[in-house]
């Protein structure tokens, strides 16, 4: 697995001051996308165990909420290889601090639906993911008041309370609703 980039403070994909990494490859290929160049699986650097330490170790301030993974495509197969170490060994040091992850995968038919089914990593990983933000960026949706998310399609996704309930369980924001 590759990634594009490590942004240590992030502010724009999660709530709080977050440690976010976008990995390499995609094959959704969205119209619009802001991070094209990680459509390629060959982008970017290696992701290797002092990948995941430096993320850990940048974790660390209590003013850092979270971990937020993004792409290029996290839910590619190979990607959920990699990631996987990564989020288990994050939700083992810092288990308050909450994993958001980007897919252009709807949850409930491809991750759910069909992923689960086929690899063993994806019901793993999703174990770890606190929130997941679905669907594919459509750059015609695209609303600049809706938050954590680009265009009105994308859904932001209670990850185990949608798992507990069998159902897909979307975290409302009050505020867009009168913004829209």
């Amino acid at each position: 697995m590759k990634y594009a980039t490590i942004k240590k403070y992030d502010v724009a994909n999660g709530p709080g001051v977050r440690v976010s990494i976008f990995v390499s490859g995609c094959n959704h290929h969205c119209k619009g996308c802001f991070n094209e160049e990680a459509w390629d699986f060959n982008y970017g650097d290696e992701f290797t165990d002092e990948t995941i330490d430096e993320i850990i170790e940048a974790m660390k301030p209590d003013y850092i909420s979270g971990l937020s993974l993004l792409g290029g495509e996290p839910f590619e197969h190979v990607n959920q290889q990699g990631l996987l170490r990564l989020v288990k060994k994050a939700k083992e040091i810092y288990p308050e601090k909450d994993i958001w992850a980007y897919s252009g995968f709807l949850f409930d038919r491809d991750i759910v639906g069909k992923q689960c089914n086929l690899f063993k990593e994806t019901k793993e990983l999703l174990k770890y993911i606190d929130v997941l933000v679905d669907g594919k960026f459509v750059e015609e949706l695209k609303n600049p008041n809706l938050h954590f998310r680009g265009s009105s399609n994308q859904r932001v996704i209670d990850v185990q309370e949608s798992l507990k309930l069998g159902e897909v369980s979307e975290i409302s924001f009050e505020r867009e609703k009168v913004l829209a």
